[in-house]
């Protein structure tokens, strides 16, 4: 399309869940946005654009995982001048992403992707070298406070937000198993195991907030009231992400 151009409207809108694994979870979010506008245009797909002497494809995008972060749950939408199965949009995409993203679901989504339908993630993080005799009274400790208050490095300076406020629930469970009663979307999903020495899960559901608190700031919060650190840096996984239900968080 030329920027001499009117744009063609809109008559359809799929939401697309996909998936961070393996390498790229190292990707940025912005990585991640040119990887799938380039797999758009691969894939053929008749995406719509904005308006103006730049036109851009219209893909929104929900709050990204952070880099170094794998996700299970990752949502955009898309907006098409030409109705699509959603089946075969996830299939073309499937063909034309990189290795490490992996489209999972499209549905049709008639109003787009509002920030508040995604109010809440479930996390699983794995500690290596810990066990869950050493990690349970932590967090014991953790959920017993009202507030713990930690502090990150943003592009905005230092920010301090409160990690405890943020976590509706906290659970163990041993590397390489699920935990009793999975939640509603992480059913079939095992733990990986870590190759040597013991190994422990976390599984958490945070609230998003603002300042977003993000999993290793839980981690964080876990260190200062009680000096728990894994043997290695902790391998982090969104499995869900979505409104928050009574059994867990839901999708969109």
């Amino acid at each position: 399309m030329s920027s001499g151009d009117t744009p063609l409207p809109a008559v359809q809108h799929l939401l697309v869940r996909y998936a961070k694994r393996g390498k790229m979870r190292f990707a940025s979010h912005r990585d991640v946005a040119r990887a799938f506008e380039r797999g758009v245009r691969r894939a053929g797909l008749p995406i719509a654009h904005s308006a103006g002497f730049t036109p851009h494809p219209k893909i929104s995008y929900a709050g990204g995982a952070p880099t170094g972060v794998a996700s299970e749950a990752e949502y955009l939408s898309l907006a098409l001048t030409n109705r699509s199965e959603a089946e075969a949009v996830r299939e073309r995409l499937n063909a034309a992403l990189p290795d490490g993203i992996d489209v999972i679901d499209v549905t049709e989504d008639a109003g787009g992707l509002p920030a508040s339908r995604l109010t809440a993630s479930e996390w699983q993080v794995i500690l290596p070298g810990l066990t869950p005799d050493s990690v349970a009274p932590a967090v014991q400790r953790f959920l017993a406070l009202e507030h713990v208050r930690v502090e990150r490095l943003t592009n905005k300076g230092i920010r301090s937000m409160d990690a405890r406020s943020a976590v509706v629930s906290m659970s163990i469970c041993p590397g390489g198993t699920n935990p009793p009663n999975p939640p509603q979307l992480t059913e079939g999903l095992p733990v990986p195991p870590r190759p040597g020495g013991d190994t422990v899960a976390l599984r958490m559901i945070v609230r998003h907030t603002v300042p977003a608190v993000r999993p290793d700031d839980v981690l964080t919060a876990l260190r200062e009231v009680s000096g728990v650190i894994p043997a290695a840096p902790p391998l982090m996984t969104r499995l869900a992400q979505g409104s928050l239900g009574e059994s867990g968080v839901v999708l969109p």
